[in-house]
């Protein structure tokens, strides 16, 4: 089979072999030949090769050592070693090392080393397609994210209003004046504006780069619960914060998780509960700092303790969007944070978090 568009590079010092290779197989590859390995270093600079030869006992250079100085420059052609010798331990160097492909001994057999040739460059092939593939999926994944974000920023704009002109409602007391209609847009509005905030949090999670600044715990928390109880004042939190320590750490996925974790505790109560009350402890040390959420809500069933960390999961029990969670444990996996969870549907559920401090 000819393949007259591969290029192949052969380095030899003896023009007799170089000679023999062109006339073999002239025919079925674009042959370039070099008499050292600084004359098939020109050739590189020149031609964009796919397939590179090179005999391992040449002045000055061994074929081994030309390969590994061109894998940081020339990574992407496949090497193929012809030794007449049997030098084992460069060979298994150099295999280690992943400079050669293959090794062929001299003199050559014609039809291995056409086999050899045609392997080689299904293996470069291989290896552009794949990086292509790889460009192209990251391509797609990339506007895929900025889709969503550019959609997510859309949608907020007539949401907003929507909700405005429910809270202008209530404040002319015409909100029960049509039945269920204004609650039931309220509802909507709301359930779609917390996927939206969600959506947007799972992509700034993903795309912003950690950045450690200082982290104070004292007015973080307070300013997330009194985010989160604006429109919920029946839930009784209680703080404690022990931060003798500076804590620096990624400021942005620190408030993602503490605030879907506060949010969730005020969600999920009992609503027969008389006295919903969450507990909020952090103790800030040199290392880290442990951050403990209890509340004493409908809690969560013990098979489902495995999954809730999963996307999308959701309960019977807890219909929420299955993204909350799910968040909170990949913005913990950016800044190396554990989580732990223990629950009972009677006392209500513990999360326990680490975060190291980076100072």
């Amino acid at each position: 089979m000819s393949a007259p568009n591969v290029r192949v590079l052969y380095i030899d010092d003896e023009e007799n072999n170089l000679q023999a290779f062109k006339a073999s197989f002239r025919r079925q590859y674009e042959i370039y030949t070099a008499i050292s390995a600084a004359e098939g270093l020109k050739v590189l600079q020149n031609i964009p090769i796919q397939v590179i030869l090179a005999d391992q006992k040449m002045p000055g250079t061994t074929g081994v050592e030309f390969f590994k100085s061109i894998t940081d420059t020339y990574p992407d052609p496949v090497r193929i070693l012809l030794t007449g010798y049997t030098d084992i331990e460069a060979l298994a160097d150099a295999i280690n090392h992943g400079d050669i492909y293959r090794y062929i001994t001299k003199p050559w057999n014609d039809l291995e080393l056409h086999n050899s040739i045609k392997n080689a460059y299904d293996a470069y092939k291989a290896k552009i397609d794949l990086r292509n593939k790889v460009i192209e999926l990251e391509k797609t994944n990339d506007e895929l994210n900025r889709f969503i974000y550019s959609i997510s920023h859309e949608l907020r704009a007539p949401l907003v209003s929507a909700m405005g002109i429910v809270n202008l409602v209530k404040m002319e007391g015409l909100y029960n004046s049509s039945g269920e209609y204004w609650g039931l847009i309220e509802t909507c509005s709301n359930k779609l504006d917390y996927y939206i905030q969600k959506t947007l949090q799972y992509y700034k999670n993903n795309k912003i780069v950690s950045e450690n600044t200082a982290v104070d715990f004292h007015s973080l928390i307070a300013d997330l619960i009194d985010l989160h109880t604006y429109s919920d004042k029946e839930t009784t939190f209680t703080v404690n914060v022990d931060q003798k320590e500076p804590f620096y750490g990624d400021a942005f996925r620190i408030e993602v998780i503490l605030g879907n974790l506060i949010s969730n505790a005020i969600k999920y109560q009992k609503e027969t509960e008389t006295n919903k009350r969450v507990n909020v402890n952090a103790v800030v040390r040199r290392e880290a700092v442990e951050i403990t959420i209890n509340d004493n809500g409908m809690g969560i069933l013990n098979e489902h303790l495995e999954k809730i960390f999963a996307q999308f999961f959701k309960s019977k029990v807890n219909q929420g969007s299955g993204l909350g969670l799910f968040i909170v444990k990949e913005a913990l996996n950016k800044i190396n944070g554990k989580i732990t969870v223990s629950s009972d549907q009677i006392e209500g559920t513990t999360f326990k978090i680490i975060i190291p401090n980076v100072k």
